[in-house]
């Protein structure tokens, strides 16, 4: 046993993936049917997905072949699900977040909304709430909480300073030495944007773990050059309270922000493919109807949790109770507001390059939100009756896309372009994106994640699977609908937050479109919360990204505290026995 256990600890994932299919052979082995080997590879693709002994886009391929191996369905036929209208409207979408990215224009967006917002604690962190939500609703959970989490620790590093130059909290502890705010800001104007890492399984591999390392600050301790007395010691309670609360806001936010748009996560897009591979007629699920139906959620969700948290960190609102968040004085909300304000001139004036991004994705947004709108003819209606040609959301996407590619980045040629400037670039660099970043910051692995759970929707559809799990399930029409709503959204909060969460609504969702049909409700009813549930996992830190993110700064930051703790007491002994310091 000594030496099964190590060895279990280290190759548990090979066992998993080599036992896998044997324990689930007797599935086809006892039942003969269609239904049943379409059950064994989703039961093995389930395993795997939760595990995650393989990676998510690698088990998404399984179907590719295993269903015409076991005749389920043919190649042809799962290979169209790869690449369905669903994927391409986020690829598209993907990249026109790519170039706001690569343009740093939700950079600028942040640093403006924080210094509107003011320089309280309360009002910061309303303000990195209000960003990081915004943002994670076009661009990548991660990749916005990847850049909100060096600007938030470099604004409360300014909060916790002395007039005299070194760090304290209110008990006139010198923090000289803690990790320096402008190194924080480095990593702000340095930092690589990683929209190429899907929400959901990142917590495991290298580029999240990248991530965390770059966003973590300098852990060695250093006398600052003609510095002189106790140096290293850690942020008081107040400090630490600031720090963890805004830390958990931006996580949190984040989390929220992705449930707002239809292309804000991976779940989002696993419900618009399984209605539109399951129903020929429109369901009433658009851009349009999403927003509507999950921004006010969105919102009420990011102010209970902006209330929660200060109730936690800071005692009731409407309670005269002790702070335990530190509150600065005017000259540290001054000096916060002339470093953001610092490092929003350094961003200079809009360029060319940005304005273009911004009216571009503002014009998607446009043609996205009235492509179909319902409650008046949408622009694509009038093509249809035009031309008898169905226009969807990945055509606008696409063509937006298209735009950036065209677009020249600096006004550098014909009349526009200047004696002194070098002469235009005819390799496509001078264009607003390029193939290189998108290629390089592209989340393919995601792109097959849903491909592979359109694929296993499809296969359970056509097998017949679908339909004996709603027979098996038809016994739920006992229960109300909101009992069922309740039930669902419960479990489904639960599960995501040990499974990534594109993979758990590819799971769940097309058993629970089949479950409404037999029970006579609405589909929208049942999977519409629950995919949003499928973002809603607060409680773990590998439950997303940006958990794992802030937890791995958080976690830094508090062993560095106990670190300088305990060289501050080594030197406060040596200097009382007058040893050398």
């Amino acid at each position: 046993m000594q030496i099964i256990l190590p060895a279990m600890q280290r190759y548990w994932r090979t066992v998993v993936v080599v036992l896998t299919p044997f324990i689930f052979s007797f599935i086809p082995l006892a039942w003969n049917i269609t239904a049943a080997r379409c059950g064994y590879v989703i039961a093995i693709m389930a395993v795997y997905w939760i595990t995650e002994a393989l990676p998510l886009a690698v088990t998404a391929l399984i179907p590719v072949f295993a269903f015409p191996l076991l005749g389920i369905l043919s190649t042809g036929s799962v290979c169209i699900h790869y690449l369905k209208d669903t994927n391409m409207m986020f690829l598209g979408g993907l990249t026109v977040a790519i170039a706001v990215e690569h343009c740093n224009l939700h950079k600028r967006i942040a640093l403006r909304v924080i210094l509107l917002v003011g320089q309280s604690p309360r009002r910061l962190m309303a303000g990195f709430m209000l960003t990081t939500m915004f943002l994670s609703m076009w661009i990548s959970n991660i990749a916005t909480t990847a850049m909100m989490v060096p600007i938030v620790d470099a604004i409360l590093k300014e909060l916790c300073m002395t007039h005299d130059g070194g760090e304290t909290g209110t008990d006139g502890m010198d923090l000289s030495v803690y990790p320096s705010h402008q190194n924080q800001l480095e990593l702000v104007n340095n930092s690589e944007p990683v929209s190429s890492v899907h929400p959901g399984s990142e917590c495991k591999n290298g580029k999240l773990e990248k991530v965390i390392k770059d966003t973590k600050v300098d852990q060695e301790d250093k006398k600052p050059e003609g510095h002189t007395g106790l140096t290293t010691i850690p942020p008081n309670e107040e400090c630490r309270a600031l720090r963890d609360m805004c830390f958990l806001a931006t996580a949190y936010s984040a989390n929220l922000g992705g449930t707002g748009s239809l292309t804000g996560t991976g779940p989002n897009l696993v419900v618009k493919g399984v209605l539109a591979s399951s129903y020929s007629e429109p369901t009433g699920l658009n851009f349009l109807s999403w927003m509507v139906f999950n921004v006010p959620g969105m919102l009420i969700c990011v102010f209970i949790a902006w209330i929660w948290l200060q109730i936690y960190f800071s005692g009731a609102l409407w309670c005269q109770k002790k702070n335990n968040v530190l509150e600065p004085t005017n000259d540290r909300k001054a000096a916060v507001k002339k470093l953001v304000l610092s490092k929003y001139r350094e961003l200079g004036p809009m360029t060319f390059q940005e304005v273009v991004v911004l009216s571009l994705f503002i014009i998607l947004i446009l043609l996205w939100l009235f492509r179909a709108p319902e409650f008046i003819p949408g622009w694509s209606d009038l093509i249809k009756d035009t031309f008898g040609v169905k226009v969807g959301a990945a055509t606008p996407a696409m063509l937006i896309a298209f735009l950036l590619f065209a677009m020249p980045a600096k006004l550098n040629f014909l009349c526009f372009s200047q004696h002194d400037e070098p002469e235009p670039d005819h390799t496509y660099n001078n264009s607003c994106l390029t193939w290189k970043v998108v290629e390089e910051k592209m989340p393919w692995g995601l792109v097959i994640l849903l491909g592979g759970g359109f694929a296993m929707a499809e296969g359970a559809k056509e097998s017949g699977l679908s339909q004996v799990l709603g027979d098996s399930l038809k016994g739920l029409e006992n229960f109300s609908s909101a009992t069922i709503v309740l039930m669902t959204t419960f479990a489904t909060t639960m599960l995501t937050e040990v499974a990534s969460n594109t993979a758990t609504a590819s799971i769940l969702l097309p058993v629970l479109n089949e479950v409404a049909l037999n029970i006579n409700v609405n589909p929208l009813y049942v999977m519409l919360p629950a995919a949003i549930c499928c973002s809603y996992a607060f409680m773990l830190p590998v439950a997303t990204p940006p958990n794992a993110i802030v937890f791995g700064v958080a976690d830094t930051c508090r062993r560095h505290d106990e670190h300088s703790l305990c060289r501050r007491h080594q030197h406060y002994d040596q200097h009382l026995w007058g040893l050398p310091v």
